[in-house]
């Protein structure tokens, strides 16, 4: 009970911190992302014991091209390259295929693709139109904790058969439909305040981070597991790390971005 509890107050806190952050400024929000992507790459880096400093100054200068300069054309490849080597690491999941980690080269090339593409698309995700729509992000961020949220909740009271004990033990396959379906409905619900695109584009969205969250909960879980860490980190009480926190939705982010942007 006291876990649950430390669980709720912190997951509230940084719900609170990206609220407000969202809401106060489009300069804020980016501030806000970039400080957690700097730790989501010390979390990892550590985690997969890559010494070096070049992922920091690689993200930093994707993240210009990217948002300063607005590039396309850097854009497109980037996004290409995160889709291609997400898809990858989902082969490697459920082909149950350990992650290879030979050389420095090969960590550093994981770290990229892994964090830190899937960073620049979570600081792009509000950027629509070329107009930052603060209330979009906030829609996707609550389909998203509505799903963590009810997984988790229906997977400790109802859940029976393990989804990929393999890696991830404690999640069932009761929790996944659980937070599938308050995605669902959730997006139903935010479709009629939110207009930005329609109640089945909403869905699609809904569906997209479910599921695609989900399956990203359970890689890093598998990287943890294969790196024999329980937490990316301990700076969320009840929660570990903020790469712990953020795993579905950066593993998302990149999907999302593609279905709003080139789809839609």
């Amino acid at each position: 009970m006291r876990n649950l509890l430390k669980r709720t107050l912190s997951g509230i806190i940084f719900v609170l911190i990206f609220f407000s952050a969202i809401l106060y400024s489009e300069n804020s929000y980016i501030a806000l992302i970039i400080l957690c992507g700097f730790l989501c790459i010390w979390e990892f880096i550590r985690m997969i014991k890559l010494k070096s400093f070049v992922p920091y100054v690689l993200f930093a200068f994707v993240l210009f091209l990217m948002i300063k300069r607005r590039d396309s054309h850097a854009i497109s490849l980037v996004l290409m390259i995160s889709i291609l080597s997400s898809v990858f690491l989902i082969y490697q999941l459920f082909a149950k295929k350990e992650i290879s980690f030979l050389n420095e080269r090969v960590k550093l090339g994981v770290t990229i693709r892994y964090v830190i593409f899937s960073v620049c698309f979570l600081v792009l995700l509000p950027f629509y139109e070329n107009n930052f729509h603060p209330y979009l992000m906030i829609s996707i961020l609550s389909i998203i904790w509505v799903n963590d949220s009810f997984a988790f909740l229906v997977g400790k009271n109802f859940g029976k058969n393990k989804l990929f004990p393999s890696v991830s033990p404690k999640k069932t396959i009761e929790g996944f439909f659980g937070g599938f379906i308050f995605s669902l409905l959730a997006a139903m619900f935010i479709s009629k305040f939110n207009l930005d695109f329609s109640m089945l584009n909403w869905m699609i969205i809904g569906v997209i981070v479910s599921v695609i969250g989900t399956v990203g909960d359970l890689v890093e879980s598998k990287f943890k597991r294969q790196a024999k860490f329980k937490d990316s980190g301990s700076i969320m009480p009840g929660h570990g790390g903020i790469l712990d926190r953020l795993d579905s939705l950066l593993f998302a982010a990149p999907f999302v971005y593609l279905y709003i942007n080139f789809i839609i």
